[in-house]
């Protein structure tokens, strides 16, 4: 498999869903869906989306009917990001290697835009899958969109700022619910449009929460050790927080130790699955060793 050249495909699919999938700029209200395309049209891994095509074309889905799942789960990715960069939040200028949303618009312009966003991925699942599929997927993302995952984790992760008694109970339970979630219900999403029996569907629960701890302890090494032009992002940025992270709590030799041994698990679990899973192991292997 030439691996490159396969994701650059599954990446050229999701932009142009993305395209024809979210209102047009010239929309009206115009600024704020020039807003909402500002943000998603940045670019960035689509490392969800992306898992949501591979998923489903692993189990038999040859053709674009896993897409609007894929944009929904990058809907709300984005949506994530732009309210996790707002003053009142991390109060951060860069995110994809240009300005955030409230820097470039305005703080009521990005927080709107978030908004729309959430609300336009369960539209895509309600409108573009039959009642009952839709019915899974909406609550898969729901779930892993919620107060007890994906915004709890945020939740845990602010009220853990500065805090300097703060556990690897704490930590492990932020980033599963504020990273592994989303993508666990990536693997999960793609595997429900595929047809994937209850087994299957367990198993890629198991993958993505490895692979989103992986994805995050690797995050944290990179916050510590690279630099803002190559992150796209303002490095630096956990430390001066004071953030929780596994390299303020294990350091960063222990932290790649980590990172690998949750990796290793991606692998185990991906070897369990039904047909070719080479792709998935092998974009496995790639986040663990980015370099951004």
């Amino acid at each position: 498999m030439d691996f490159a050249a396969e994701l650059k495909r599954q990446v050229t699919r999701i932009d142009r869903g993305l395209d024809q999938l979210v209102p047009p700029a010239a929309t009206r209200p115009a600024r704020l869906h020039t807003a909402m395309r500002y943000s998603l049209e940045a670019g960035g891994k689509r490392l969800r989306p992306v898992l949501v095509l591979a998923t489903a074309e692993l189990f038999g889905v040859e053709d674009d009917s896993a897409l609007a799942a894929a944009v929904a789960i990058e809907c709300i990715h984005t949506y994530s990001l732009i309210h996790d960069d707002l003053p009142c939040m991390d109060n951060d200028d860069l995110r994809r290697g240009r300005p955030t949303a409230h820097r470039q618009f305005d703080e009521a312009t990005a927080l709107l835009a978030g908004d729309a966003l959430l609300t336009h991925a369960f539209a895509l699942l309600a409108g573009n899958y039959p009642d009952n599929l839709a019915g899974a997927l909406v609550r898969e993302l729901a779930a892993a969109a919620g107060s007890r995952r994906l915004i709890g984790g945020q939740m845990e992760d602010l009220l853990a700022e500065k805090k300097s008694d703060a556990t690897g109970d704490e930590l492990e339970f932020i980033h599963l619910n504020k990273t592994a979630a989303m993508i666990e219900a990536a693997l999960v999403m793609g595997g429900l449009i595929g047809g994937a029996n209850e087994d299957a569907i367990g198993t890629l629960r198991r993958a993505g929460r490895h692979l989103g701890l992986a994805f995050q302890i690797v995050d944290d090494i990179l916050d510590a050790t690279a630099d803002t032009a190559t992150l796209g992002k303002t490095a630096g940025k956990d430390a001066k927080a004071g953030k929780t992270t596994y390299v303020r709590l294990h350091g960063i030799d222990a932290s790649q130790r980590l990172a690998q041994a949750q990796t290793e698990a991606v692998f185990a679990a991906l070897r369990a699955l039904p047909g070719d899973t080479t792709f998935l192991d092998r974009f496995a292997d790639a986040l663990i060793h980015r370099q951004k």
